[in-house]
């Protein structure tokens, strides 16, 4: 026994693995005059964005970057190799704080957690890191992988079936509502093939990623991940947005395509909302495009009313009750509940006759699995342990 604890302490114990050493040249430099990824963000001009070179290493030792996987308005995402354990990439981000999640439920396996965090100190404050487990492509990309731009109902099923144990999880476990980020960017697919992150290292040692330096701050082109020989589960991510479900809000939210009828008049709205988003966003994918648009016939773009207009010309018009709860509803809807802003209602138009990949029996159950979420009244969407 006493052998046997000697042997795991050591296991402990093991010294960090060695720094690998990138190369310093042979890699395109890209021109001033081109933007590139992030650089094209206000927060980038700002400062607000950590300089991080591939080859770096923080955290005492710990993290050393491998190389960039991708880059948003507030973040920039790079694979990190973990000197003391296995491979983790970490989030550059100065965002909002994180949500903790205990493991209660077998929902919580579904969704994007913190492995850990660590300031990095710099001129003006800390900038804060978020390490997380890397991930493969989200549903967006994808769905640019496919030539047909949309994905099969076997492959849908089996996505969703995880996306909403996730937002059971979410919704009766956290009481969270994501009331934004609910889209297929952030839909990710775990990696369960770890030879593409040795692959992605090997690429970089010979092929070093193109960059340009703007203001003394390194820009990198990201890298993308191989083709994996493995397909792992779905991972709902970025919760940066979250608020708290069991209290009822009537301020705006969600992405325009995906606003629910609740969150457009203006009316009382939680967990509900996110079912709406699933439903409009289950259709994108399937369907190779959006269900809703709301773009205006002013051409002004997206407008509220446009919206409301698809929907009603879809589903019917909207409950009486509902129309009453809505702070905005007296800019849509007379007194008695008629439709009297300036857009059309378009005529004929039905979720059936807008569905045209299935038949029969296996078009009417998706239909009603759809009309599950994307109800007019918020009460009368079933919840995501209904939906599984």
């Amino acid at each position: 026994m006493a052998s046997l604890m000697n042997w795991a302490g050591g296991l402990l114990r093991r010294a960090p693995q060695a720094p690998l050493r990138f190369p310093t040249t042979g890699f395109e430099v890209i021109p001033v005059t081109q933007r590139l990824e992030e650089e094209m963000f206000d927060e980038f001009r700002a400062g607000d964005f950590y300089p991080v070179n591939i080859g770096d290493i923080f955290t005492s030792h710990k993290y050393q970057v491998v190389g960039k996987l991708g880059f948003g308005s507030t973040s920039t995402v790079w694979l990190a190799r973990n000197l003391q354990s296995v491979f983790h990439p970490f989030l550059n981000k100065t965002g909002p704080r994180l949500c903790h999640f205990e493991d209660l439920r077998t929902g919580y396996h579904y969704l994007r957690t913190a492995l850990d965090t660590f300031p990095i100190e710099r001129s003006g404050g800390e900038h804060q890191c978020l390490v997380q487990k890397p991930m493969w492509d989200s549903w967006k990309d994808l769905l640019r992988r496919n030539p047909s731009g949309r994905f099969s109902d076997v492959l849908l099923k089996g996505g969703l079936q995880h996306l909403l144990r996730a937002l059971d999880y979410l919704h009766t476990q956290c009481k969270l509502v994501i009331r934004v980020n609910i889209k297929a960017d952030n839909i990710l697919h775990a990696i369960a093939d770890p030879e593409i992150l040795a692959n992605f290292v090997k690429e970089e040692m010979e092929a070093p990623s193109p960059r340009k330096v703007v203001n003394g701050a390194p820009v990198y082109l990201s890298r993308r991940l191989g083709l994996p020989n493995e397909w792992g589960k779905i991972i709902l991510s970025d919760f940066g947005c979250v608020v708290d479900g069991d209290i009822k809000r009537n301020h705006n939210a969600q992405p325009d395509v995906y606003r629910s009828p609740e969150i457009m008049l203006q009316a009382p709205w939680s967990y509900p909302a996110d079912i709406w988003n699933v439903g409009a966003m289950t259709w994108d994918v399937f369907q190779c495009r959006h269900l809703f648009y709301g773009q205006d016939p002013s051409g002004r773009g997206y407008m509220t009313r446009a919206h409301l207009a698809e929907i009603i010309g879809l589903l019917g018009p909207p409950p009486a009750d509902l129309i009453k709860r809505g702070v905005r509803s007296k800019e849509f809807f007379s007194e008695d509940g008629q439709w009297i802003a300036d857009v059309p209602i378009l005529k004929g138009s039905s979720l059936g006759k807008a569905e045209h990949y299935l038949k029969g029996r296996n078009k009417a159950m998706f239909l009603k699995f759809v009309r599950g979420m994307l109800a007019w009244r918020p009460e009368d969407r079933k919840t995501a342990a209904e939906l599984l």
